[in-house]
């Protein structure tokens, strides 16, 4: 079993760094008091999922009650006319109905004035627990329709005691360099720590270790680079986020990997496949002299259209 999923906390106890949030939801599970609509905000990794699964049990609602949706994948107004005509129902096999309904910013916009209407008309049997990366694309009645849960990334001191713990558990020892390596490019996520830490402990050797690291670090970056300059709402600071520091990655290989990306979506044919092309003609030239230079004016052109 993966390492994330092998130690994903499983009570609220276990939750690392975020100390408050705890405190708030126990003290409402505690007195009965938790809000039938929550808003679990924060970067991919945090917990936000991992969190809404233990309220679940915490609730008290059976597996059979507990449906999850990504709206990445399914952002029309179907599936919230489809959980409208279900919330009624019963719980099977618990005290309660649970959805979550994560990357809840992806919905449409007829899609979460819908899911208004079912938010605004909760059954005292049903929870939402929604989960965002970026609330401000969700309408603002939504949002104050919810009780707000800002999950925090890692500090780095937060996610070194993570790794410790677990390498203690698995008995195994790593360099404190690589260990470094590894939270440098975990931005504060303990799934991304856990997943880069999987990559590497059983290894051999320290240099094989660090360029696993570097490797995979670059696979992230690089999909990530991606799906933004597919994103037509993006504007050129998201991506130049992204870039901050990034001068140690091979750019060459972020180069491909974009560009398999891209070949992938024009090979679908869909309504992107415009945009795809033009990101196959700004990438196609290799970034060898240029190197990260190269790789921001490629995506400089695709964003600003210059």
């Amino acid at each position: 079993m993966e390492l994330y999923k092998k130690y994903r906390p499983k009570t609220l106890k276990d939750v690392v760094g975020q100390d408050v949030q705890i405190k708030v939801l126990e003290n409402k599970l505690k007195n009965n008091t938790l809000p039938h609509t929550l808003l679990l905000i924060g970067p991919s990794g945090c917990g936000k999922t991992t969190i809404a699964r233990i309220l679940r049990r915490e609730l008290g609602c059976g597996r059979h009650d507990f449906e999850e949706m990504n709206a990445a994948n399914e952002r029309g107004i179907d599936p919230t006319r489809e959980i409208q005509s279900r919330m009624n129902a019963m719980p099977l096999d618990g005290k309660c109905r649970v959805w979550l309904i994560d990357e809840s910013q992806q919905l449409t916009g007829p899609a979460q004035s819908n899911l208004l209407k079912t938010l605004e008309d909760t059954p005292n049997h049903v929870y939402f627990m929604l989960a965002t990366t970026d609330p401000q694309k969700l309408l603002r009645t939504i949002r104050t329709r919810c009780m707000e849960i800002t999950i925090q990334p890692l500090r780095p001191k937060q996610l070194e005691a993570l790794l410790k713990k677990v390498l203690n558990a698995e008995e195994v020892e790593v360099a404190e360099e690589v260990l470094e390596k590894i939270i440098e490019h975990s931005d504060g996520s303990a799934r991304k720590a856990l997943v880069l830490l999987d990559q590497v402990y059983k290894l051999e050797s320290e240099e094989e270790m660090l360029d696993v690291v570097r490797q995979k670090s670059a696979e992230v970056q690089a999909i990530q680079i991606a799906r933004t300059l597919f994103n037509p709402k993006a504007k050129w600071g998201d991506v130049a986020k992204i870039l901050q520091g990034l001068e140690n990655e091979d750019v060459e290989q972020m180069r491909w990997l974009i560009l398999s990306y891209s070949n992938s979506i024009l090979k679908k044919g869909g309504p992107l496949s415009g945009l795809a092309y033009l990101i196959i003609e700004a990438f196609k030239e290799n970034f060898f002299n240029s190197k990260m230079a190269g790789l921001t004016a490629a995506c400089y052109t695709i964003v600003t259209g210059k």
